[in-house]
């Protein structure tokens, strides 16, 4: 199954292009790019010229899908990516 808007949370998030649309550091508000890394707490952008490590706590992000852009909260995302299944399973956007 491809990503879509209601399981975005459940996919691997490398390659998509993401913009950070608020954040508790304003710093990262606005800046946008390609996910080049996840960690556990942190998202790794790049956006042509450098690499900016985003946390995820205290954050909303858009990622861009092939249809549609989807708005998720950082805190949706906060662990290791192959537990995020587990934790979140029937949890809804």
């Amino acid at each position: 199954m491809g990503r879509n808007a209601s399981n975005i949370i459940y996919h691997e998030l490398i390659g998509l292009k993401a913009r950070i649309c608020s954040h508790t550091d304003v710093t990262l508000n606005g800046r946008s790019g390609i996910i080049v890394d996840e960690t556990m707490n942190t998202l790794v952008l790049e956006d042509g010229v450098r690499t900016i490590t985003v946390p995820k706590f205290g954050s909303r992000i858009i990622f861009k899908l092939p249809y549609k852009d989807v708005e998720v909260r950082g805190e949706m995302l906060v662990g290791r990516p192959e537990d995020r299944i587990k934790r979140l399973r029937g949890v809804v956007i």
